[in-house]
């Protein structure tokens, strides 16, 4: 199952940082289990917004080099409350660095003026063609179809 947790990108400085938002509807399948009779986004998938966020920042500040971008490190990851259907989550990560195909960052996603999960992070980026040359048309057609979703996005 893949869960498109941005909704929107607000700001984006290739290199630095990106602003975006995700607006939680009780439309959500995910929701109906958790929990159904207080519905509330999991930490896990506010975790995934921030890194989900920070994603379309190496895509863009890399023009879209790798095929994949994948959560390589999770540290420091703090759940101050709930986000609940109806509420908006606006997802700030910061570039903190690169070292060779990994980044780290750091993040935030607040809920008006209420921080709900803070964590820092590292994501690893590759094309599977390094490792099987015969994948090299699945890498154009991955980094087509997140060059249309990005389009969507801002």
């Amino acid at each position: 199952m893949r869960f498109e947790l941005i909704d929107r990108i607000v700001e984006l400085e290739p290199g630095s940082r990106i602003v975006a938002t995700k607006a939680v509807s009780l439309a959500e399948e995910y929701l109906a289990d958790h929990f159904p009779t207080f519905p509330i986004l999991p930490g896990v998938l506010m975790l995934q917004a921030l890194v989900d966020s920070a994603t379309w920042l190496v895509r863009r500040t890399s023009d879209f080099a790798h095929s994949m971008i994948l959560l390589k490190e999770a540290k420091n990851v703090t759940y101050k409350n709930f986000v609940k259907p109806g509420q908006q989550m606006r997802i700030e990560v910061g570039w903190r660095g690169a070292e060779g195909a990994e980044v780290d960052f750091s993040g935030s996603g607040h809920c008006g003026s209420v921080e709900v999960v803070k964590a820092r992070f590292r994501l690893r980026q590759f094309n599977l063609a390094d490792r099987d040359p015969r994948l090299a048309s699945v890498d154009r057609r991955v980094i087509q179809a997140a060059r249309t979703r990005f389009d969507l996005l801002c």
